[in-house]
């Protein structure tokens, strides 16, 4: 089924028109699904008024959406018409290593473990937890922050 989620993000139209009705916030700051297969996901942020901060860079808050969605995309695309299951994020840590300036892209590349578990939790029934990395770089391929978001997986 992950496939047909893939094909879902990748369509120019469907999964914008999802982010606007579920995500608006993400949506209006310009935050995209830049690339998507099973190993990874890249999502962008750029700079603009809705994005900024007061010290001329993307504030933290619009950094974390675009890194969450980086990782639970690939997390929605494995339980795309599965069982039913809830993810939540239960813990999120972020470290920033330069400011945020122009356009940052997010990248979380766990989508084989992020398949094991998943996978686990749905033959069990048990809840899993996974803890998901996602890297943010500038244009110039500068690490500029990293989050980690703990996501739970459980049943219904």
């Amino acid at each position: 089924m992950q496939s047909q989620f893939i094909k879902l993000v990748r369509h120019p139209f469907k999964f914008k028109a999802f982010i606007l009705s579920k995500l608006p916030v993400a949506f209006f700051c310009g935050i995209r699904v830049v690339y998507v297969d099973s190993e990874q996901c890249k999502v962008s942020v750029p700079f603009k008024w809705l994005t900024q901060n007061p010290f001329k860079s993307i504030y933290f808050a619009c950094q974390a959406m675009a890194a969450e969605m980086s990782t639970g995309v690939l997390a929605m695309g494995y339980l795309y018409k599965e069982i039913p299951t809830s993810m939540l994020i239960s813990k999120m840590n972020a470290r920033y290593y330069k400011k945020a300036k122009g356009k940052v892209f997010f990248t979380c590349a766990d989508g084989s473990k992020l398949k094991a578990l998943i996978g686990e939790a749905l033959s069990t029934g048990e809840p899993r937890e996974f803890t998901a990395l996602s890297k943010g770089v500038n244009e110039n391929g500068e690490l500029v922050s990293e989050f980690e978001f703990t996501w739970s997986f459980k049943t219904k």
